[in-house]
């Protein structure tokens, strides 16, 4: 029986540990993102669209880790910056996608180098070869709890 109480505890650590390195690393990201004038929220849509282009409103929020019911408010946001512009589908007139603006690339063309170079200095705690296995067993944490829904 202690075995497994020396597990459960490890597992504890784990996550606490885990939860802290997560929130250290975002409060310093989040405060270089609020320094550009935008949230955290809004910076993560202008950088989904820069990346991947013209986005439907309803998978906005599953990509960025967004409630639905709030993303809404933050396009309306964007939008009234002249950042973004809502575009009905062609092909589906119940879709509506988000698309950057000329105004909204340039934003995030000027900004987005200082954001990568922020967390380039956050984690470089690490080594290399310590950020490439950091990546793999989060990977494997990651997948390793999506399979228990």
């Amino acid at each position: 029986m202690e075995q497994k109480e020396q597990a459960l505890q490890q597992s504890l650590k784990l996550f606490i540990v885990l939860s802290r390195a997560y929130r250290s690393v975002s409060d310093q990201v989040n405060k270089s993102i609020q320094a550009f004038g935008v949230n955290p929220t809004e910076f993560a849509v202008l950088e989904l669209l820069y990346h991947k282009g013209d986005q439907p409103l309803q998978q906005i929020g599953e990509k960025i880790l967004l409630a639905s019911g709030s993303i809404t408010y933050v396009i309306d946001k964007l939008e009234n910056k002249g950042w973004i512009i809502r575009r009905a589908c062609e092909r589906d007139r119940r879709v509506t996608y988000a698309s950057i603006t000329d105004s909204g690339r340039r934003f995030i063309q000027r900004v987005f180098p200082e954001h990568a170079e922020t967390i380039h200095e956050t984690v470089a705690a690490l080594t290399p070869e310590e950020k490439e296995q950091a990546i793999a067993l989060l990977k494997k944490l990651g997948y390793g709890a999506k399979s228990r829904d």
